[in-house]
């Protein structure tokens, strides 16, 4: 996003991700002390279905809510701001299809990673299908699953919708993704006083969005206790055992394109030495992750790439500052472990088709959601219901959302420094 519509992190982010894991904290702990206390009364399940469950799905309708608003305007302002200034054209070019295929690389190797290793996989098969069952039926008539969409090539052709106004208000989240990476390069090539306007008012609809999700996120200390408490009550111990399952794909997944992926890039696309690199970078990388924010991280990214790795400012500033929102490889491989544990943790077998749609999403994703906090929430949600697994299973995965962000955020930076290092070579800028 452009300086004036940058959205940083909010001043009481650290109090809320301390209440979020107090609610998860609280949430497991009662829920496993009724699982062992009380396993299947009746007081049990009337509090689930009458109290906590409903708590939860407000705060998920809530995001449903908002989530194609939100994707829209970013994914739309952040193809069109690739071509602002026109000078930087070509660099704005080398810069979406490097961001694309390095986004599709890093998915490809979550869900591969996820799927040779079954985190979420063992878990008692008939509490699966009570929670699926519950979940399903909570979700309806937010989403429709995938399950009952056409495939092959009439699926392919779903993806190009003939309305976007009806593929909004059915949720079709890749429909209204394709319309809105073709109506952001339809902004990129029309440069003009009306689409300047355009531009502004759509930058306005992401602002509002962003400011309304962050009023709903104060909200998940109450919905996370209710998610834990409603999974640790019907899962019990096995919980803890696929938690850990899960924080050791999603860190493995990360490793493997930060100390695997990057380096060949950087050796073979960029001819820049890896280790150079990560020495000269390493300023960045700490900011990165003792702050969890790409935008905080971002004068000290700016600072490096000028620096320390002598690139030219107009690249550099072009690239970073649109890769704060736009190349986002931790957000998009988070997003992608999370669909497809959980997915394993309910007993829902994806087909590759569904395993397709997952990348898909979590591509464009990579390129439009925000890159704040609660950013990619409200997509991990719907590509969940998407996919026919229950959304509140998101609660899960919260608890440990803070260590996993800062994580994610590093490589996300130095994701950003290596794509400004293969863009200045290729770009002919360098």
């Amino acid at each position: 996003m452009t300086a004036e519509a940058a959205i940083t992190t909010p001043p009481n982010h650290s109090r809320l991700q301390w209440r979020i894991l107090a609610g998860f904290v609280a949430g497991l702990a009662l829920g496993l002390l009724a699982y062992t206390l009380a396993p299947g009364a009746a007081w049990l399940d009337a509090l689930i279905t009458y109290v906590t469950a409903p708590l939860g799905q407000v705060f998920l309708r809530l995001l449903f809510m908002l989530v194609i608003p939100l994707l829209f305007s970013a994914l739309v302002v952040g193809i069109a701001e690739m071509g602002e200034v026109r000078a930087l054209k070509r660099i704005g070019l080398v810069t979406l299809v490097y961001t694309v295929i390095v986004s599709a690389i890093a998915v490809a190797i979550s869900l591969v990673a996820v799927n040779l290793l079954q985190p979420g996989a063992g878990v008692d098969p008939q509490a699966a299908a009570d929670l699926l069952a519950q979940g399903s039926e909570s979700a309806a008539g937010i989403v429709e699953t995938s399950a009952s969409t056409e495939t092959g090539v009439a699926q392919v052709l779903n993806i190009i919708p003939s309305n976007v106004i009806t593929a909004m208000s059915e949720n079709d989240i890749l429909a209204v993704m394709f319309f809105a990476l073709i109506f952001g390069i339809g902004l990129l090539l029309v440069q003009s006083e009306r689409t300047q306007v355009l531009k502004s008012a759509i930058e306005g609809v992401f602002e509002v969005a962003m400011k309304l999700i962050g009023l709903v996120i104060q909200m998940a200390p109450v919905a996370i206790f209710c998610f834990m408490f409603n999974l640790s009550a019907q899962f019990g111990w096995d919980l803890l055992g696929k938690l850990a399952a899960y924080v050791a794909v999603v860190l493995l997944a990360l490793g493997l394109q930060m100390f695997g992926v990057f380096p060949l890039i950087l050796k073979f696309v960029a001819g820049k030495s890896p280790l150079a690199f990560f020495r000269e970078t390493r300023e960045a990388s700490v900011m990165a992750f003792s702050t969890a924010s790409s935008n905080a991280t971002l004068p000290t990214s700016l600072r490096v790439a000028e620096n320390q790795l002598k690139l030219p400012p107009k690249v550099s500033r072009f690239v970073l500052t649109i890769g704060a929102t736009a190349n986002q490889n931790g957000t998009a491989m988070f997003e992608g472990v999370t669909v497809l544990f959980l997915a394993q943790f309910f007993g829902v077998d994806l087909t590759l088709a569904q395993q397709g749609f997952v990348m898909l999403v979590c591509i464009l994703a990579g390129i439009g959601t925000a890159g704040v906090p609660g950013g990619s929430l409200p997509v991990i949600a719907l590509i969940l219901a998407g996919v026919g697994v229950p959304p509140e299973g998101i609660g899960l995965i919260l608890g440990v959302d803070r260590f996993l962000d800062m994580c994610r955020t590093t490589l996300n930076v130095v994701g950003d420094l290596v794509a400004a290092q293969v863009v200045a070579v290729r770009s002919g800028a360098a």
